[in-house]
């Protein structure tokens, strides 16, 4: 299947996108902003798990990923068990339709080819193989831009993991564990390249329509008060595919050791501010602001990457979990602590100088967190410096990225034109 400068691309971006998870759309609305910049007279949809909430925030249209609407619900009865198999059958075929109809689909960023947090393989892993597979049956270039990948255990879902990579026409990871990862697993990977987060592509604060009445210090620049807030962001954490045994007490130790430290915080006179990534992470921030009982504790109401950063530009320090309220902390230059539950994290955390800035989610220890952020915060404007020459660096990665992208993709595209997306992010602080 090809496309001309008369017959616009199709292209479809595909993902548990719209779904709650904040993270996964940010993602998305990345590679959106360079289809908009690079191939605006591309005709966009979406096969996603959330699609009215991609069609009205995103204006595309949006298809359901899965025939079953029961999809993510623990199937108990005999009716839900059936309808969830019917479902798999039918998804073969919708996958297979809709693939048929594009030239290009983008999986923007995301974890999809790993399983740090319970994964089933007949759930989303299921989903990339019927997806890589059709592409391949029908000529569709399948891109799997800059995802993440871990190394997996449990051999059904490694085994849908290593043939959707397989299958795939383009590969990009967000790290270099990510392509060693898929290497170890038995993916070639020799032309597979490393580039930053798609989430960096996103705009900081200042490069949005930010309220003036919203606090936002300039970026790479310590608040004028030495005490100022602390953004901690929290996560439902209950470990990975092999911690189902343990779930609830890794559970209930990450939440004992993050209300412990917010409220060690709040005994210092410290202003916290409560986010989360995912719907899921509620339950969290109700349980802390129950446990401390301050008015020094909120909670924000963040729906976008775009609200975490504003949230965080405004903070002396940040404290987080899911990988891309780290990434959200880390692009506005804020200094932050990585409640770390994988590898991942430690590899952002190290690529954006913090690395010595790491605890682990299973282990939370209050007392050594409140040390290692006072050692943090110690160092808080050495730390900006660092984050703001990091960040001037990954914006030319990721420049280099959407080139590559337009190259293995579009390669009728006519490219004589501006790059305007990738002008913008080497110009992005």
């Amino acid at each position: 299947m090809t496309s001309t400068d008369e017959t616009p691309a199709r292209v479809g971006v595909f993902g548990l996108l719209g779904s709650g998870n904040i993270g996964n759309d940010g993602s998305l609305e990345a590679v959106l902003g360079y289809l908009r910049a690079e191939h605006p007279q591309a005709v966009v949809d979406a096969l996603c798990g959330g699609p009215e909430v991609v069609a009205a925030r995103y204006r595309i249209p949006a298809t359901r990923l899965h025939w079953y609407r029961g999809e993510y619900r623990t199937a108990s009865r005999a009716s839900a068990i059936a309808g969830k198999g019917l479902g798999k059958l039918i998804d073969a075929f919708r996958t297979a339709a809709w693939v048929r109809r594009h030239d290009v689909v983008i999986v923007p960023g995301m974890g999809v080819l790993e399983a740090t947090l319970p994964l089933r393989p007949w759930g989303f892993p299921y989903s990339l193989f019927l997806l890589c597979a059709s592409g391949r049956l029908f000529g569709t270039r399948v891109a799997l831009v800059g995802v993440g990948a871990a190394a997996i255990n449990q051999r059904p879902t490694r085994a849908l993991v290593r043939w959707s990579a397989r299958l795939a026409t383009y590969r990009s990871y967000r790290d270099s564990l990510s392509r060693d990862a898929m290497r170890a697993m038995g993916v070639d990977t020799a032309r597979d390249e490393v580039y930053p987060d798609l989430a960096f592509a996103l705009p900081t604060p200042q490069e949005r329509d930010v309220p003036s009445s919203t606090p936002v210090q300039e970026l790479g620049e310590a608040s004028p008060d030495p005490a100022g807030p602390v953004c901690v962001g929290v996560m439902a954490f209950h470990g990975g595919n092999d911690d189902r045994a343990r779930a609830e007490e890794i559970y209930r130790r990450y939440l004992d050791g993050t209300t412990r430290f917010v409220r060690a915080l709040v005994n210092d006179g410290r202003p916290v501010r409560l986010l989360t990534g995912d719907a899921v992470d509620a339950s969290v921030v109700a349980a802390i602001l129950d446990a401390v009982d301050s008015p020094l504790v909120t909670a924000a109401e963040a729906a976008s990457l775009a609200d975490l950063m504003t949230e965080m530009a405004a903070a002396d320090t940040v404290v987080a979990t899911r990988y891309h309220n780290l990434v959200c902390a880390l692009k506005v230059g804020t200094p932050t602590l990585a409640l770390s539950y994988a590898a991942k994290s430690d590899a952002l955390m190290a690529q954006m100088g913090l690395g010595a800035y790491c605890h682990p989610a299973r282990e939370v220890d209050a007392d050594r967190l409140l040390e290692q952020f006072r050692a943090l915060e110690h160092r808080s404007a050495e730390l900006r410096r660092t984050l703001t020459e990091r960040n001037l660096a990954t914006a030319q990665r990721l420049g280099h990225q959407f080139t590559a992208l337009t190259a293995a993709l579009f390669p009728t595209t006519d490219r004589t034109h501006t790059h305007t997306h990738t002008h913008a992010l080497r110009e992005t602080p």
